[in-house]
């Protein structure tokens, strides 16, 4: 019975060792200024702070990865997260959504931080200092409202709307 722990044990090591090698690649993409949200969105330099401390790993061009980001499987955890969170908003493309999309993600912004949704907590677990306070996520939804309203008087409220 020991023998086969040991040879166990061994192919779960080799195992773990070969894993080391199957990286996803980096979510370090490159930064175009035209299609960020600052090319079109003013952001108080406070929120904008809270946005990249809270918000950009997951959801821009730009993450910061920690050191254990190097170790398998939590490379490919991460690299999931990011994935997804890009899927659903990237501050790095924001202008390349429609104008409808656009106001929909700063409904969804306003939303999530709110009802307390992001950062996430597996994110918030690890980075504490992504953690909002009561008054920073006053701020961002104050951002959120303004933005709305600036959009809402910019363009015809039909165009604010999903296409059907």
């Amino acid at each position: 019975m020991k023998k086969v722990l040991k040879v166990i044990l061994v192919i779960v090591i080799m195992a773990f060792i070969a894993i080391q090698f199957i990286r996803p690649a980096k979510n370090s993409g490159e930064e175009i200024a035209a299609n960020q949200i600052t090319a079109k969105y003013q952001i108080p330099p406070e929120v904008e702070q809270i946005l990249k401390v809270s918000c950009y790993d997951c959801h821009s061009n730009t993450t910061h990865y920690p050191w254990y980001s190097n170790i398998q499987p939590v490379a490919w955890w991460l690299d999931d997260h990011i994935v997804e969170g890009k899927d659903e908003l990237n501050f790095s493309t924001f202008m390349e959504y429609p104008v409808w999309r656009q106001y929909k993600k700063f409904k969804e912004i306003g939303k999530e931080v709110k009802e307390g949704e992001m950062p996430m907590e597996s994110y918030t677990f690890i980075h504490r200092d992504a953690v909002m306070t009561a008054d920073q996520k006053s701020l961002v939804q104050t951002w959120v409202a303004n933005t709305m309203k600036e959009m809402e008087s910019e363009y015809p409220a039909k165009s604010l709307k999903k296409p059907k």
